[in-house]
């Protein structure tokens, strides 16, 4: 769904004076938590579309041209009376735990676990839950979002605040009977004598490589599957994967309940890579107590993503 153009419109002036304010992009993304690239891409456009030059920029400083300073006057004008909108709704919620929550998370996550757990994630009544799709790269204050479920390192991320959910393997998967008449690979070597699913990553447009740890030496192994069948949704794959068209390499939690019953197996279990973290993540700004009470709420729901060690 795309952005609605007024509140295109306000986004685009909010990263405008967040440039001016910061005193440079690198430092206004590290405020908002995106990268410099998308802010700089961002304030572009929004000169390209109105055909004006709001600001100069050198290799050391950026200065707001006249048109700029015009522009800017009035955008600190309209931050300000935002700013006294939100601490009203702030001040109304604080001391409850009712009222809407946006949260996102990836596509995959949500179809698999999250749509799941409603019970769990609305245990509070008075909680209202918008979820959104997010590969990783949502502006959370542009967009509006109260937590993000991230996954892996966050090092690109400053500026936000973190509660661990704990980790997950990813995890080589067929179904009995293509183990049965196919046979099981002995080790990543032998992949390629397999049909196999491949994902396509519809964020950077990248084959996922799939990874696996020589039980021998700790040596991580990339091996880039040569799929006859590519897909941008991990849903999808285990879907296929479960009408027997081949291997997949997918996060345990797409498929929690087949693993566990043994309709799906797992195949070089030795050879797992580390597991990857699971984080919620918030911008540093007044927490108010529905969105503790959700994240409570969220660690609780976790606890049932895991694919343990002792399973069959």
């Amino acid at each position: 769904m795309s952005t609605p153009s007024n509140f295109q419109r306000l986004i685009n002036l909010l990263h405008f004076a967040r440039v001016v304010d910061a005193g440079s992009f690198a430092e206004a993304a590290r405020r908002a938590g995106m990268t410099t690239s998308a802010l700089s891409k961002a304030v572009s456009r929004f000169e390209q579309l109105h055909g004006v030059r709001l600001l100069h920029r050198t290799t050391h400083a950026i200065s707001l041209t006249p048109e700029g300073e015009r522009l800017l006057e009035g955008t600190r004008d309209l931050l300000r009376e935002a700013e006294r909108l939100e601490a009203t709704l702030d001040h109304a919620s604080a001391s409850g735990a009712g009222g809407r929550i946006r949260l996102s998370a990836p596509a995959p996550l949500i179809r698999a676990r999250l749509a799941r757990q409603m019970p769990t994630l609305l245990a509070n009544p008075d909680i209202e839950l918008e979820l959104k799709n997010d590969d990783g790269t949502l502006d959370l204050a542009a967009e509006g979002i109260d937590i993000a479920i991230r996954f892996g390192t966050l090092d690109g991320q400053p500026g936000l605040v973190t509660t661990p959910l704990g980790s997950f393997p990813w995890v080589l998967c067929a179904t009995p009977r293509y183990v049965e008449l196919v046979g099981a690979p002995r080790s990543p070597a032998d992949l390629d004598m397999h049909r196999q699913i491949g994902f396509r990553d519809p964020g950077s447009g990248r084959l996922l490589a799939w990874q696996f740890t020589d039980p021998a030496d700790g040596a991580i192994i990339r091996h880039l599957p040569r799929p006859r069948i590519v897909v941008e949704d991990m849903s999808a794959i285990w879907s296929m994967m479960r009408n027997g068209l081949g291997l997949a390499w997918v996060p345990a939690w797409v498929g929690l309940i087949e693993l566990r019953e043994g309709r799906v197996v797992e195949l070089l279990r030795d050879w797992r890579v580390a597991e990857t973290a699971m984080y919620a993540v918030r911008l540093r700004r007044h927490t108010p107590g529905r969105i503790r009470r959700l994240l409570d709420n969220l660690r609780e729901a976790a606890r049932e993503w895991r694919y343990l060690d002792d399973m069959p």
